[in-house]
């Protein structure tokens, strides 16, 4: 991938002057509290993505004024489930009884826009574990069969489909600004979640290796392409133990492990589902509305799988914005933005992702914000104001005073 891959025009997706920034929240930090579109107002936001649906989680809330904490049991969909839409379909998702409304992202959205905020819907596609564990024909496995419930694979049409009418539901009849697709792509081995007792287990390339899906769908594009799959997942688990024990160099690459023909067949194959699956989710957003501006997760990484997958040349020119992950205050941030800089075409917005609820120091803030934006990022999007204490406020309005 490269600046020539696609358009060299202007988008909508591109930033000329001071970068946009943008808060991210959940449903519930907006309803029952009157006073926090006055402190994002105050922090200097006009943009603000809210989450319409999302995995489960068990969520702070330092700032609301009526609980502290607010538990998501299942992935759902924060509109009305409607059951003309889902009727027919395996995958269809749940229900947010635990937010208080049947349509509480579209209450969130209306009392952003009385305060005269943009919102953007925050759509998670492909990790839901509940149907995960419903449906484990279509979830990623690994070259030991393990399946992997939190992530449903996008290799099976029906994971596709699902995930096309998902994200056309949530941005459905509302006034938004645009969408921000978050694991629109194949999810891996990682996955914090339950007690998580896997840190530190496995090798960066042995954990890779393990997030290679050999679900049968994924098995039935390699045959496709002329791959014995018995042969595959004897090289996958022999390069598996050779990265764990690392007999191989601590900086060897999927291509050195497995070679190079066979790692260029099994990237393409991830590649073509995650393009069919980004391009029937476009298609259904344009006809709900065409003027939604874009936003994938994704990273310049391309093994990269989890909410960020890795970009492939089609999806990197699609979107109008490409959110990078990067933490507060990381020394490689800077490199992974200036990596996504040049994998995009030059009309398509570089968005750092940034994380600023972990321990971070005022003046290494500052100064790691001007990195990120003196490399190539066009926007700033920021993790996560409803997670917030009063104490990392701060942070907030720091970032967000750069868009004025």
């Amino acid at each position: 991938m490269g600046s020539g891959d696609g358009p060299e025009t202007p988008r909508r997706g591109l930033t000329i002057g001071p970068p946009q920034v943008s808060a991210y929240l959940y449903p519930w930090d907006l309803l029952g509290d009157p006073l926090v579109v006055s402190r994002l107002v105050s922090a200097g936001f006009e943009h603000v993505s809210v989450a319409a649906t999302y995995h489960s989680v068990r969520a702070a809330t330092p700032q609301h004024p009526q609980h502290r904490f607010v538990v998501a049991e299942t992935a759902a969909l924060y509109r009305p489930v409607r059951s003309a839409v889902w009727a027919g379909h395996r995958l269809r998702p749940f229900s947010a009884p635990w937010t208080g409304s049947e349509d509480s992202f579209e209450r969130a959205v209306e009392v952003l826009d009385a305060g005269g905020l943009r919102t953007s819907a925050w759509v998670v596609l492909t990790h839901n574990s509940t149907l995960g564990r419903k449906s484990r024909d279509l979830v990623v496995s690994n070259c030991f069969s393990d399946s992997y419930e939190w992530a449903l694979c996008p290799a099976n049409a029906e994971v596709r489909e699902y995930a096309a009418v998902l994200a056309a539901e949530a941005a459905r009849e509302l006034p938004l600004e645009g969408i921000s697709l978050e694991a629109c792509g194949q999810l891996g081995a990682a996955h914090a979640g339950h007690h998580e007792k896997t840190v530190g287990a496995y090798t960066p390339l042995a954990e890779l290796i393990l997030s290679i899906c050999c679900c049968g769908a994924c098995q039935r594009g390699w045959k496709a392409e002329g791959m014995d799959g018995a042969a595959t997942m004897r090289t996958l688990r022999e390069a598996f133990e050779a990265a764990q024990r690392q007999t191989v160099g601590v900086d060897a690459t999927p291509e050195e492990v497995l070679g190079a023909p066979l790692a260029a067949l099994l990237l393409n194959c991830r590649q073509l589902h995650t393009d069919a699956l980004l391009e029937g989710v476009l298609a259904s957003l344009r006809s709900v509305d065409p003027s939604l501006r874009i936003t994938l997760h994704a990273q310049p990484n391309p093994w990269g799988t989890g909410a960020s997958p890795g970009l492939t040349p089609t999806s990197a020119r699609l979107p109008d914005a490409v959110l990078v992950p990067v933490e507060a205050a990381s020394p490689h941030g800077a490199d992974v933005i200036g990596a996504a800089r040049r994998s995009v075409p030059s009309g398509v917005a570089v968005a750092a992702y940034v994380n600023l609820l972990a321990p971070i120091e005022p003046v290494d803030f500052d100064e790691h914000a001007g990195r990120l934006m003196g490399v190539g990022a066009d926007e700033l999007h920021l993790y996560h104001f409803g997670l917030a204490n009063w104490t990392q406020l701060s942070f907030f309005s720091r970032l967000a005073s750069l868009s004025s």
